[in-house]
């Protein structure tokens, strides 16, 4: 019982090192090849791209080194990291509670959207959605926890996004609505609506069956970050207070609004940017 106790709160510390830190704790059992000892000499073999965080390649001769000796390949999360996290996962069940930014890009009015077009036209839609979401996520450090419908989910973490993640995503939002065309004159290619929440949040490892794990984000704010998102309108981005808090930005002059959401008691205050909005 002591045993599992010590085992459970050395999985705790490590996922919380992991997450704040982008490292592990120095006694943790990892490859040789891990260590982050190592990385000035692997940032010299070739080529470009290659993981963000450890630096191995993706592609050219180390690339092949790396994935033929390492098994080293871009996460599903984050093709811009390495799948060294998803092993993680895999050797050490559990996670840890930090706080973190969560970010939620919706369609609006998809289902309208897809009445007027034929199945493989609305499939295209999405898809350049996705890839134009993801891609801006993805170069800001933000892992992908989910791509269902017509909803793009990322989270930025202190040590793999930075400690001002709540700025990065909030940036990360506008940025979204930018590329999908909202302030621009023709107006949007497809109609988007954005929300950013800053709380606390337990991310780590769960068991998706046949002896694999996936990393998940879980809890409240989770949830709060979805509901915000869900009462964005085209084109705009609800950013909570406690995410602006966090952020640093100055968004006074933006119009604030008091959101009843289901499952909370009191009002969530957030603040409405849309493109071209200031902030200082």
């Amino acid at each position: 019982m002591v045993q599992h106790e010590e085992h459970a709160e050395f999985v705790k510390q490590f996922w919380h090192t992991y997450l704040t830190q982008g490292t592990v704790p120095s006694e943790t059992n990892h490859e040789w090849y891990e260590s982050k000892i190592f990385r000035p000499f692997v940032r010299v073999l070739p080529s470009e791209p290659r993981c963000r965080i450890c630096y191995y390649p993706f592609h050219g001769i180390g690339g092949m080194l790396a994935r033929t000796f390492f098994g080293l390949v871009p996460s599903k999360m984050n093709p811009q990291l390495c799948n060294v996290c998803e092993r993680f996962a895999d050797r050490y069940q559990g996670g840890a509670e930090v706080e973190l930014s969560l970010l939620f890009a919706d369609v609006r009015g998809s289902t309208s959207i897809a009445e007027d077009m034929n199945p493989s036209e609305f499939s295209e839609l999405i898809d350049r959605f996705y890839r134009v979401t993801t891609k801006i996520l993805f170069r800001r450090n933000a892992f992908v926890e989910k791509l269902i419908g017509d909803e793009v989910t990322g989270f930025f973490v202190p040590g793999f996004a930075g400690q001002d993640h709540a700025k990065v995503a909030i940036e990360a939002g506008r940025e979204i609505l930018a590329a999908t065309g909202h302030g621009k004159e023709q107006g949007p290619w497809i109609p988007v609506g954005v929300g950013v929440h800053t709380g606390i949040a337990y991310v780590g490892a769960i068991s998706t069956g046949a002896g694999t794990s996936d990393i998940a984000v879980l809890g409240d704010n989770v949830n709060a970050a979805a509901r915000i998102a869900s009462r964005a309108g085209i084109g705009e981005l609800l950013a909570s207070e406690d995410a602006i808090a966090a952020s640093g930005l100055d968004f006074s002059s933006e119009e604030s609004r008091h959101l009843e959401l289901k499952g909370r008691t009191a009002p969530v205050d957030i603040r409405v940017i849309r493109p071209g909005g200031s902030s200082h």
